[in-house]
């Protein structure tokens, strides 16, 4: 396994607990001034002008080529930050950029993904029945390809693609593409881009990983059912390959490690006084700021802005108010 081959990352040895349930690891404009003409008496100069000169003004968010996000599940912020069952997590946060002001959306977990992808939580408030949350409305899906651009969602022990129900190990209420109608009732779409995590290394392989990947550990490794030392080693060993495979393309990558809900009801910027808790969120990239902690207040709404800036898409819901902060402090 190679580890990241950034000159920042530091090796260190994690014993994992062994679990019964363990499966595997795997512009401004410049006015130019005239040249004076030189008295007649003397000679006559021809007056010339320079071009006006437009600045390019600075983006705001780099343009990535590749933004990947690794969400997990129900854990506060002070509960992972220099949680020493976490190692790789705090190596990360430490090496990198931490946002330390984070906050989800609301509680059950559902909402918080849905938020995510599009920018509101269309009303659902539970985890609820499959039939009674499909949502005819467009996503960050729909403004991605509409702009040229690909994305899949990843999902941790997906039996097939598009997969409709609910196993031991992978449960719907963390796959948010699949409430949406636009792509869950077109199926070879749906089939196309909503697909068994076991799809990524060979996507990984061949550089046809997509510019959008959403990748959702399954039950266990998302630390909604197990020990925080068996998922940290599973988050260290994914973003190990992709690390490593995206910096070998050299191509400009950002990957989001996040949470859907802290187990507080901490709350920020415009949501209501009781939200999702306060969470942390890493950013990992060659174009964020080293050792940095931005203490900026975001929702999972500025996740979105701050994406749709990047690509120049449209924004969707919540992700417009002027409460929800683009993410600006961490790039170099």
């Amino acid at each position: 396994m190679k580890t990241l081959p950034s000159p920042l990352w530091i090796p260190i040895s994690v014993s994992l607990l062994t679990l019964a349930c363990q499966p595997r690891l795997q512009e401004s404009t410049l006015t130019p001034l005239d040249t004076p003409s030189i008295s007649p008496v003397t000679e006559t100069a021809s007056p010339t002008t320079t071009p006006p000169a437009t600045a390019t003004p600075q983006r705001l968010v780099p343009e990535f080529e590749h933004i990947v996000i690794l969400i997990f599940e129900n854990r506060e912020f002070g509960s992972v930050i220099n949680n020493s069952k976490m190692p790789y997590f705090n190596l990360f946060a430490g090496t990198y950029t931490l946002l330390t002001q984070h906050f989800a959306i609301m509680h059950p977990s559902l909402p918080n993904y849905l938020a995510l992808i599009g920018g509101d939580t269309f009303g659902v408030t539970d985890n609820c029945d499959f039939a009674d949350c499909y949502i005819d409305a467009p996503s960050l899906p729909d403004l991605i390809e509409a702009s040229g651009r690909t994305w899949k969602t990843y999902q941790d022990d997906m039996p097939e693609p598009c997969f409709l129900g609910n196993t031991l190990r992978y449960v719907r209420k963390h796959n948010p593409f699949i409430f949406f109608d636009p792509i869950r009732t077109d199926e070879e779409r749906c089939r196309r881009s909503i697909v068994p995590m076991t799809q990524m290394d060979a996507d990984l392989s061949t550089g046809e990983m997509p510019n959008f990947a959403f990748i959702t550990p399954d039950i266990c490794y998302s630390a909604h059912d197990c020990a925080l030392e068996l998922v940290d080693g599973w988050l260290k060993e994914q973003v190990e390959k992709i690390f490593t495979a995206l910096e070998a393309e050299g191509e400009t990558f950002l990957i989001i490690i996040t949470w859907d809900e802290g187990q507080g009801d901490h709350s920020c910027c415009g949501l209501p006084e009781k939200a999702g808790g306060r969470i942390a969120t890493i950013l990992i990239s060659p174009q964020v700021k080293s050792d940095f902690q931005d203490a900026t207040p975001y929702t999972h709404y500025s996740i979105l802005r701050t994406i749709s800036e990047s690509w120049g898409l449209p924004l969707l819901g919540h992700a417009a108010d002027p409460e929800t902060s683009l993410i600006t402090a961490p790039w170099k």
